[in-house]
């Protein structure tokens, strides 16, 4: 497909300046440099290869010398990785679900920011319970107050680091019975540490057998 194409035609122009000074990604296009006096120096090495190979860009849709933007459905810049706020509007804006679509709906919009919130499976246990064969749908309190929470919460949710290659890692773990999660972090420049991903999920029903060490 044209997708798949337009990656392999970037990769192949790029392969040495790709996780340097470029970034491909399907149909985005991504120069980035440390510094703003860096900025016109690679746009010249990027602009003259794509001149060498014939690629034409289209002028609307090119951005120069930003500090930041949204990729890949992530706002990006040198803060780190943030959510797109339209995304956690989209949750906020949400009523108490009464149905089952409108539960796979809030659950489906927290699914698409997960790496954001921690321990988001146990978070929202009460209400991915309401989708199991033995449940009704009986919106009880507390459904609403795990509903009201995660909302609470995305109100002021984390700024992502973006992992450095050179410094170690820090993984946190937490099992409960019926959830597991963890936390990928770092130390930045200043020995603060900070959240690179958040992931979670629900045991399923074989799993809460075994004890939380196992």
């Amino acid at each position: 497909n044209a997708g798949a194409t337009y990656q392999r035609a970037m990769t192949y122009i790029f392969h040495d300046l790709i996780h340097k000074i470029v970034e491909s990604y399907v149909d985005d296009l991504l120069a980035k440099a440390k510094k703003c006096c860096d900025h016109p120096e690679v746009l010249r090495i990027i602009l003259s290869r794509l001149i060498e190979y014939g690629v034409t860009l289209n002028p609307e849709k090119c951005v120069f010398g930003v500090t930041g933007g949204k990729l890949l459905g992530y706002i990006i810049s040198s803060r780190g990785i943030d959510v797109d706020p339209t995304k956690i509007q989209a949750v906020l804006e949400m009523v108490p679900p009464s149905s089952e679509s409108g539960i796979r709906s809030f659950l489906g919009k927290l699914g698409a920011i997960q790496r954001f919130i921690p321990d988001l499976s146990f978070a929202v246990h009460p209400i991915n319970n309401l989708l199991k064969k033995d449940y009704s749908i009986d919106w009880t309190e507390d459904c609403n107050e795990a509903f009201e929470a995660v909302k609470r919460f995305l109100l002021s949710p984390p700024t992502l680091m973006p992992p450095k290659l050179d410094r170690p890692l820090i993984l946190y773990s937490r099992a409960t019975d019926v959830s597991l999660a963890c936390m990928l972090a770092q130390e930045d420049d200043d020995k603060r540490e900070r959240a690179i991903y958040f992931i979670s999920r629900t045991l399923l029903d074989y799993e809460t057998c075994y004890t939380q060490a196992e």
